[in-house]
């Protein structure tokens, strides 16, 4: 197969990302060489709950937003996958069905492995297994930690470190502030935060009070990482 073709930024995005730069050069060049690009438009739908997993994904650029829907019927955003990440590798091990639905947020452009072409690599490398074991405990810290802050912390800093997070990987340093270029509405930042939009934005215009950051329209600009930093710990 040919190597996929990518913008020069979309390149950096997978090439940069944490987990896909740790690889060997040998199974970088492999998973490159039997993925295809595969480019979205905000909104598009890219797997549903309960359907077959067929599809290993690195993301390149834009986001991936992973819901699911509430009692009511209401569409709940759970994360935002970020680029250079690679998602969907579970299912594929375990044969069961997609847990959670899966769109584009934005533009949003994706390096898909088809199933086959993940075994064959799976059987051809075997650093690929102990590379997803790292990733995959990695992701089981990252949700406990999730849960220990959801119950023990208070909105005020889990809204802090959320930030931070949403900053590191989506943010746009001009001068000493940081933009953040994921957009998002309050509605779907407090469905991150598992609290009400109201309480959001209470800590929101809080924060703002206080020189942290500035909400603007459609974007939330880090006026101080410090500060920011220092609310996690309240």
């Amino acid at each position: 197969m040919n190597t996929p073709i990518l913008t020069i930024d979309e390149r950096h995005n997978i090439e940069a990302g944490a987990w896909f730069s740790s690889l060997s050069p040998t199974l970088r060049a492999a998973i490159l060489a039997r993925a295809t690009v595969r480019r979205l438009a905000d909104g598009a739908p890219l797997a549903a709950r309960g359907t077959p997993a067929e599809d290993w994904v690195g993301v390149a650029k834009g986001a991936v937003r992973v819901s699911s829907v509430s009692l009511s019927g209401k569409q709940v955003s759970l994360t935002y996958v970020e680029p250079g990440t690679w998602f969907g590798d579970i299912a594929l091990f375990d044969g069961l069905p997609r847990t959670h639905d899966a769109s584009a947020h934005g533009a949003t452009t994706l390096l898909v492995v088809r199933k086959g072409d993940f075994k064959e690599l799976l059987a051809q490398h075997v650093e690929l297994y102990d590379a997803l074991l790292r990733l995959n405990c990695r992701r089981l810290r990252l949700m406990f930690n999730l849960i220990e802050d959801l119950n023990t912390k208070p909105l005020a800093a889990r809204l802090a470190k959320q930030l931070l997070l949403l900053a590191k990987s989506y943010g746009i340093a001009q001068g000493e502030e940081i933009r953040i270029g994921l957009q998002l509405a309050q509605e779907d930042l407090a469905q991150l935060l598992g609290a009400s939009r109201q309480r959001v934005n209470q800590e929101l215009k809080e924060l703002e009070r206080d020189g942290v950051l500035r909400v603007e329209p459609t974007r939330l600009v880090v006026l101080s990482r410090e500060k920011l930093m220092a609310v996690t710990d309240r």
